[in-house]
């Protein structure tokens, strides 16, 4: 079974993007809450349905659940829009969409604390679930508002979708 890379080495930023130092995927996931940077793409067709990744059971955050379409970290090195092209490409298989940028914020839970960088998009294109998935499908507006709160979704992505996406 895969597991995630505890020696990957991330950028340490402060809360407007600068980089302050850096550390390891474990170290930043180990109750440091030093703030790490990543990118969200939220990824919707035509007909306002959001595609959401189920995150595999081997994870070391969130196994099982269903969450943001792609999520990953900035690696050491690389810029938050070459970390989002890269993410996507290597998590659904998108190349070719037009990121659209939502917000940048700070989502602290008891083991991390990440600087997100939220973007969104809508394509036709077919998506592809790499093997770091478990899967992926996209769920009508009212499939989602009928399970919040339930434990089928990450908190970070139900918190996502309340503040930028959840029209009511």
């Amino acid at each position: 079974m895969p597991k995630d890379n505890q020696k990957e080495r991330l950028p340490i930023v402060n809360e407007a993007g600068e980089i302050v130092g850096s550390a390891t995927r474990g170290e930043c996931h180990g109750g440091t809450l030093w703030l790490h940077p990543v990118v969200h793409l939220h990824v919707f067709n035509p007909e306002g349905e959001l595609y959401l990744q189920q995150r595999p059971l081997w994870k070391d955050i969130q196994p099982g659940r269903w969450d943001t379409a792609v999520g990953g970290h900035v690696d050491w090195g690389e810029s938050v829009e070459e970390a989002l092209l890269r993410e996507v490409r290597e998590e659904i298989g998108l190349t070719d969409f037009v990121p659209e940028f939502v917000a940048r914020y700070v989502f602290e839970s008891e083991r991390e604390r990440e600087l997100v960088h939220v973007f969104r998009t809508v394509t036709t294109a077919p998506l592809r679930p790499s093997a770091e998935l478990a899967g992926g499908r996209f769920f009508p507006e009212a499939e989602i508002r009928a399970q919040l709160g339930k434990g089928l979704f990450t908190p970070n992505f139900e918190q996502e979708w309340q503040r930028f996406f959840g029209s009511d």
